[in-house]
């Protein structure tokens, strides 16, 4: 097998302070470090000219999820909202530890859900889906032993 892992995620946002607020201060995911990239490096593998972003590595409780907000300082923000239906890559999915509460927390704060928690097929699994403040999906999961 060529692959190892998967290494990250990257996310790109229009405004990394409500990023920050939203996957560090209401979903809990712990700030691991910070980067700024410009000059021919980063010009190289993006094929792209004056870059200059800044980008912020969170990760889960365990480090088993690695998650990269990116912002770019001199770019204009592009917005498509995607659908769970579309080809490419759609969501991300993270494991909580009660989505009950997880949804409550986040319900008072106004982020809309696609449905409440709802119970797996196979009773295994409590799943629901919302959007992030850009309109990226999020699956939450909670694993039932």
């Amino acid at each position: 097998m060529l692959i190892k892992n998967i290494r990250h995620l990257g996310l790109v946002v229009t405004d990394m302070e409500k990023a920050l607020k939203f996957y560090h201060e209401l979903l809990g995911l712990k700030i691991q470090g910070e980067t700024e990239e410009e000059g021919l490096f980063i010009d190289t593998l993006l094929k792209q000219k004056n870059s200059k972003l800044k980008t912020i590595k969170l990760s889960s409780e365990d480090n088993a999820t690695r998650l990269e907000l990116i912002s770019y300082e001199n770019k204009l923000p592009s917005y498509n909202k995607k659908q769970l239906d579309q080809s490419g890559l759609t969501h991300i999915s993270l494991t909580v530890h009660n989505l009950d509460e997880t949804y409550s927390i986040l319900k008072e704060r106004g982020i809309e859900f696609n449905c409440p928690p709802t119970l797996s097929v196979n009773q295994n699994l409590k799943v629901t889906f919302c959007r992030d403040f850009e309109g990226n999906f999020l699956e939450l999961t909670e694993e039932i032993s």
